[in-house]
């Protein structure tokens, strides 16, 4: 019995310890040996031929932005012979799409509510781009973004390109804990950089990334392009690469409490993708993606109830006898969820970041308790402070 708590306990703990940190480390060797980079053409190649590109903006009562986002496009290094800006507005109730045409979109449609991913399918049915592009409205576009991330579809091999989204900080965050988000995208971006030289990324981003007209799919309403596409892409023999010379910037959500509320909705959509969308499926990965998205994704969403297994393993440890390691790696589970209590009343960084993985952690587990509850709706609302 004690033998089987101690596999337990070290295989949670090794589990958690590989997702968050073992694995970043692994592709970091590994990429010093093996790393695929997409096959680029020349800076004057590519200044020369340029495919033609819609950009698709799907946006919901976005009013505030809209125009501004739309300028944004039009401001873009590329040829405005070759762009054409479509705005999808997703049952919009304000004046979201009066704006658009005013700032000089191409075409906006007018769509009742049916979620940001049917606006997108709608849009891209209309678009005449080579290349679909697709970004957030309060997602702001460097002026060479568009080049550099549709530079990589050069390469025949690559049907998804994502770029970098930087996060701006947004108003102040009033008596909440400020957020933390910033510290965690820094090594995700990392993460997905040796992920795209070696195979391909297992998720994207919503402000910047693209694919091939002829290779887009139309997916659930409730599964999200960010996760769903990459590994989609892949099991079609294509490749889904990071450009981290694509950038965008966008405001992020200013507290912790609200951070944690996107990852909650977030999770919710997440969840049918890995349980019913494919994901789980090893058919049609390459063995080395097919452990990228076991480490990356499957072990980072299910880290709440490896927590879980080793808190449980731990007590039943100390219960059964077991000696002062044990009691050891209690105290530090449990000097974290204290520093993570701490972390809501003391803006101490440590505390912060303690009470931000805690959050996050568990925020997983929140999204699938809502999607089992009540399922998962095709359309959300902006987070509080990110406009």
């Amino acid at each position: 019995m004690r033998t089987a708590l101690e596999v337990c306990f070290w295989a949670s703990a090794g589990l958690i310890a590989w997702t968050h940190l073992g694995y970043g480390a692994a592709l970091a060797l590994l990429a010093r040996a093996f790393a695929r980079p997409a096959r680029m053409p020349r800076q004057d190649a590519r200044a020369s031929v340029l495919p033609s590109l819609s950009l698709i903006i799907a946006a919901h009562d976005e009013e505030a932005v809209i125009a501004q986002k739309v300028r944004n496009a039009r401001a873009l290094d590329y040829a405005d012979t070759l762009v054409e800006v479509i705005v999808a507005c997703d049952g919009c109730s304000d004046a979201t799409a009066a704006r658009a045409r005013e700032a000089g979109a191409d075409i906006v449609l007018e769509l009742e509510r049916g979620g940001k991913i049917r606006a997108q399918d709608a849009a891209v049915a209309r678009a005449r781009g080579e290349i679909v592009a697709f970004s957030d409205a309060n997602a702001q576009w460097r002026p060479d973004a568009a080049r550099e991330l549709v530079g990589a579809f050069a390469d025949p091999r690559v049907g998804y390109a994502c770029g970098q989204v930087r996060f701006t900080r947004a108003a102040p965050a009033g008596s909440g804990a400020p957020n933390q988000e910033g510290i965690y995208w820094r090594y995700e971006l990392a993460v997905r950089e040796l992920e795209s030289r070696l195979c391909s990324v297992t998720a994207g981003n919503g402000a910047i990334y693209a694919t091939r007209r002829s290779a887009y799919m139309v997916v659930d309403p409730i599964m999200g392009h960010d996760l769903a596409l990459p590994f989609k892409m892949v099991k079609r023999g294509l490749r889904a690469v990071y450009v981290p010379q694509a950038q965008a910037s966008e405001r992020m959500v200013p507290s912790l409490a609200g951070e944690f509320a996107r990852k909650r909705r977030m999770m919710s959509h997440t969840w049918p993708i890995v349980l019913r969308g494919g994901m789980l499926s090893p058919r049609g990965y390459p063995p080395g993606y097919a452990l990228m998205i076991l480490s990356h994704r499957v072990l980072r969403y299910c880290t709440p109830w490896l927590h879980a297994l080793a808190l449980g393993a731990n007590i039943a440890l100390l219960a059964a006898g077991a000696g002062a390691l044990y009691w050891l790696t209690l105290a530090l589970q449990l000097a974290l969820a204290l520093a993570a209590l701490l972390g809501g009343s003391v803006r101490l960084a440590p505390l912060l970041l303690a009470r931000y993985y805690v959050l996050t952690t568990a925020s997983p587990a929140a999204g699938l308790w809502d999607w089992l509850r009540h399922g998962t709706a095709a359309w959300w609302d902006a987070a509080e402070g990110t406009r």
